[in-house]
């Protein structure tokens, strides 16, 4: 399908039914007395709004398990009914994300479920995969779908406000994260989703409670333990154009000792994904370089040429050699390179896991426990050759590429002052590959104080390793050899040049080259290398927990029992990277970077107290206020204070009301501070070279334009990308942050199974770290803002860019509220069938930031960042699953629903009656799983996609779409099954 096509807007039949409903609601929650009904029949999960599981069993329960044996179709089959007391009023007692406390049914926290079924039954191969279906999930984050800089890592992001706002937690503890260049987040490529038992999404600050970096949520990965017995399954997958070969095989097996007081668990898995390249898409396949006006032929590709494209600013020439070196002809657009035919779409990954879980009851005072996590991952990407223009800016190496006019191979013609352009195309694609180990290890002991005090001690300590190689790189220095050519000056960047063979002639290995013509042989060899980047990172993390829920019971009619928690957290943090030596010298062609490290330690106290205020009342089946503080002390900024209340009311056991507000504050994380800085290349357009395009304030770009040495009227920008330096920045200042949100749950009794949930939520930081679209630097600093001016590097003696200073900073400040709309229905049809409906809706109110301290407020709602890997802010998205049981089939449907909305470069909106694109609309996407269960044997089957919908078009000069957001739209039509044996 062209990208051209116009598509009219229609909402399917599923999509219009839900927006009749009368009350829209919350992640998967299930109303008790449904529960009750459904485990008669069946078993099922309980969730509540917070989507909690099960009660735990008390400290001093005895554990007496009864096991039945039958045989069916010839197969032995075992099952283990827990026969132990349970507490009379066990949906009160459970521990969900958001409280160190049991919280119950009744919780003012916006939690999410996600359970394992819910993962396996989609397409998804990684957690990340999964994640990006749900509205609440940003396109801030990186993805498997980010290719230039993503490096092979799954960041998750909540409400867009960044993954370095989001807390990742394993099993309720810190999750270690992977370092990369001047990034790093918590790698959910790591984590197998198969030893998922279920994912909880807190979408509110969790600050309070979990420390720094929750500001945005917590996501917390609940693996599986206490396993029984074993299972292995087997999945496999690919597109229906033959791509994204896809393989899976895990398996565990787990079993008790001592009387059942111990139990060990070990789970194995291997993964491979084959990744898409984007020449096998069509419509991706010869991407615009940008947007175009109205009634003009789109600029396809790069003006890097393959052919060296020879310019000179003072005579106005644009030649292009010929194929065989022999003279040249006129630059036209029919030379601009196609660089999409040698560029990835989605990464290869490949992925092993292991894991070894244990515990040991001694008695109900000590119970020992430990997880011991390995995971290697390897990823890769194709880029297309080199591009070459000069040095890369700190290095003194000329800039840009200029030839010396007493070469034997230059052309009087040209005049002096001629420079090149050239992507080296005859080396291959580069190849960006990166190799990750990561180790996790937490143990520790919990039990029973006295009374009903209980705690829980643990260490964690976690590392990860990671290597980043980036083949067919070309040392610059080395190239200027193989040319002849020599700097009068080697400390200025613009200094004259001429040609002296003997800088080659001096050289081991070295051979004189044409420039006009490909490097083959000894000088093709000579100017290549592999960049090779080494990056760590540590994680040690102390926590001491105690917690009574039933501290004293306020003494009054229907008071409640006072629930207290509390405990202390250190930790340390340190990373660092080490960057190639010719990264170091200046001398590569297509990066700079310097080896940092650094890092913090952190001591933290924190307390929780629940009063329920009132229990079973008249008008009051439940009213509690929550309290949480943290106090934490950081050797890099001192001590600071967050704190966070609640209130939670239900007048009637079939509707609640509940608030909460807290604060929050972030020091920057280690890689905010210490990462490595280097070279990216981000799509964006020097204001020199469409200065007719501002409007009111061309005359004010005309005006820095000539300051700079430009005569706009002939400047040219060969090609529409910038290069930015990105990565850490010592001086970066801690932000803080305020967020509220407001709710009701509705779960009426005359309508057993279905539960609604309405939420307004709002976020607001304050000297927020972060960066902006280069886009938006260059356009400040060019139509008068001097604040962005100091982010902008001189000019090369050519006039063009040479770098865009875009490393973290304190940029200003942030404000987004939206309202989610959350929907969970059971309807049993008998004892055979069952219908659940879960449907999660998210509006966008609001998305206002400041792009520097002070400056004026921009509104980003509904817009798309189109250039590059741009985020985008939907004011509309919708995710639906509709499953029907019968017996041991299931037939699940899944709808996608991402609004329109308009692109804007960072500065502004893109003008509809200038250009020939400037708005993408709302998209749908359909699913289908079936599953079958038959006897110990679970399958399953599914088609992602179903309607082969394609990504709908964006200028964003690299894919014709908009990777951050259309991942699943990218890869197409997607086919899998699974089949998988308990034993």
């Amino acid at each position: 399908m062209s990208h051209t096509d116009r598509r009219k807007k229609r909402l399917p039949l599923s999509f219009s039914l839900l927006y009749a409903l009368p009350v829209f609601a919350a992640g998967a929650p299930v109303l008790a007395q449904a529960a009750e009904l459904d485990a008669k029949a069946s078993k099922v999960t309980v969730a509540s709004k917070a989507s909690v599981r099960s009660a735990p069993k008390t400290a001093a329960q005895p554990v007496v398990k009864k096991v039945t044996v039958a045989k069916k179709n010839g197969a032995t089959l075992k099952s283990v009914a827990d026969t132990s007391p349970k507490e009379s009023n066990s949906p009160e007692n459970v521990v969900v994300t958001g409280s160190a406390l049991r919280s119950g049914r009744y919780n003012p926290n916006p939690v999410q479920t996600v359970t394992a079924k819910e993962i396996q039954q989609t397409s998804a191969t990684t957690i990340g995969d999964y994640l990006q279906r749900l509205p609440s999930i940003g396109s801030s984050g990186t993805q498997n779908t980010t290719q230039n800089g993503g490096g092979g890592m799954s960041c998750a992001d909540i409400r867009n406000l960044g993954s370095s706002r989001v807390l990742v937690l394993i099993d309720g503890k810190r999750m270690v994260q992977t370092m990369g260049n001047g990034s790093s987040c918590a790698d959910l490529n790591n984590i197998p989703s198969d030893m998922v038992e279920s994912i909880e999404i807190l979408k509110d600050g969790g600050s309070e409670l979990y420390g720094a970096d929750a500001v945005a949520g917590v996501i917390n990965v609940k693996l599986k333990h206490n396993v029984q017995g074993g299972n292995v399954t087997v999945r496999g997958g690919i597109t229906d154009v033959g791509d994204d070969r896809t393989g899976k095989i895990s398996g565990h097996y787990g079993f008790n000792f001592d009387h059942d007081k111990g139990n060990i668990s070990v789970f194995g898995q291997y993964m491979t994904q084959g990744g898409i390249m984007q020449k096998n898409r069509d419509y991706m396949s010869n991407p615009w370089s940008q947007d175009t006006l109205i009634g003009q032929n789109p600029v396809l590709g790069s003006g890097y040429t393959s052919s060296s494209r020879i310019m000179n600013d003072n005579t106005g020439m644009d030649v292009v050699a010929n194929a065989n070196g022999n003279g040249t002809h006129p630059y036209t657009s029919a030379d601009r390179y196609n660089y999409g035919q040698a560029s990835s779409l989605l990464s290869y990954l490949q992925q092993a896991s292991l894991n070894g879980d244990a515990h040991y009851d001694v008695n109900e005072h000590l119970k020992l426990y430990a997880n011991v996590q390995y995971t290697h991952k390897a990823s890769s990407q194709m880029m297309a050759g080199m591009p070459v223009s000069g040095s890369v800016y700190p290095s003194t190496l000329s800039n840009p590429l200029t030839l010396p006019s007493n070469a034997p191979y230059y052309d009087s013609s040209w005049g002096d002052g001629s420079y090149m352009y050239r992507r080296y195309a005859e080396y291959g694609g580069r190849e960006n590959n990166q190799a990750s180990d990561t180790y996790q290890v937490t143990a520790g002991a919990k039990g029973k104080i006295v009374g009903n005090w209980e705690y829980d001690v643990s260490m964690g300590y976690g590392t990860s390793q990671t290597t980043y190689n980036t083949l067919n790189q070309l040392n610059y220095r080395k190239l200027m050899q193989v040319y002849g050519i020599r700097q009068i000056d080697p400390t200025d960047a613009s200094s004259a040049v001429t040609y002296d063979p003997s800088v080659c002639q001096q050289s081991a290995g070295c051979a004189l080259a044409n420039p006009l013509q490909n490097l083959t042989g000894a000088a093709k060899q000579y100017a290549l290398f592999n960049e090779h980047n080494h990056a760590d990172y540590q994680l040690r993390d102390f926590n001491a927990r105690v917690h009574n829920d039933k501290v004293v019971k306020l003494p009054y009619e229907h008071g409640g029992n006072i629930g207290v928690a509390g405990g202390i957290e250190h930790r340390s943090e340190q990373a660092s990277y080490h960057a190639d030596p010719l990264d170091i010298s200046g001398d590569s062609a297509g990066n700079s970077s310097s080896n940092t490290g650094g890092g913090f330690n952190a001591t933290e106290v924190y307390a929780e107290a629940k009063i329920p205020l009132l229990r079973d009342a008249f008008l009051a089946k439940d009213l509690s206020i929550d309290g949480q503080g943290r106090w934490s002390h950081y050797n890099t900024f001192g001590s600071t204070q967050t704190w966070k209340v609640s209130i939670d009311w239900a007048p009637v056991r079939d509707i609640r009301f509940y608030a909460t507000l807290g604060t929050s504050f972030r020091q920057p994380s280690v890689s905010e501070l210490y990462g490595g800085q280097g070279i990216s290349y981000d799509s964006a357009n020097d204001p020199c070279a469409q200065v007719s395009s501002y409007g009111a304030k061309a005359p004010s770009v005309m005006a820095y334009c000539q300051k700079q040495g430009i005569n706009p009227a002939t400047f040219n920008q060969p090609n529409s990308q910038v290069p930015i330096v990105t990565g850490g920045n010592t001086h970066l200042a801690p932000e803080t942050a305020r967020t509220y949100t407001i709710g009701t749950t509705v779960t009426p009794r005359w309508i057993p199974g279905l539960t609604a949930t309405v939420d307004y939520w709002h976020y607001t930081i304050k000297n927020m770290i972060g960066t902006l679209p280069t886009q938006y630097i260059v356009d400040s600093c060019a139509t008068g803002n001097s604040y962005q001016c100091q982010f902008v590097n001189p000019r090369n003696s050519a006039g063009q860019l040479t770098t865009v200073e875009n490393v973290d900073q304190n940029v200003g400040g942030l404000r987004t509220s939206g309202i989610d709309f959350d929907l969970t229905y059971r309807l049993r049809l008998g004892w055979q069938d069952m219908i659940v409906l879960n449907n999660n809706f998210q509006q966008l109110v609001s998305y206002l930031q400041q792009n520097e301290p002070g400056g004026e407020w921009n509104n980003y709602a509904g817009r798309m960042f189109y250039q590059g890997y741009g985020s985008g802010q939907p004011r509309v998205r919708d995710y639906a699953t509709v499953t029907w049981s019968h017996n041991n089939f299931r037939l699940t449907y899944m709808m996608s629903y991402m609004g329109g909305m308009k692109w804007n470069d960072g500065t502004s909106d893109v003008s509809c009656s200038t250009y020939s694109y400037c708005k993408t609309p709302g998209i749908f996407t359909h699913d289908v799983t079936v599953g079958y269960t038959l006897g110990r044997w679970n399958l399953s089957a599914g088609v992602n996609n179903i309607l082969d919908k394609k990504a709908p078009f964006v200028a964003d000069g690299t894919t014709n779409t908009n990777a951050q957001l259309y991942g699943s739209e990218m890869i197409g039509r997607y086919v899998f099954m699974q089949v998988g044996a308990d034993f």
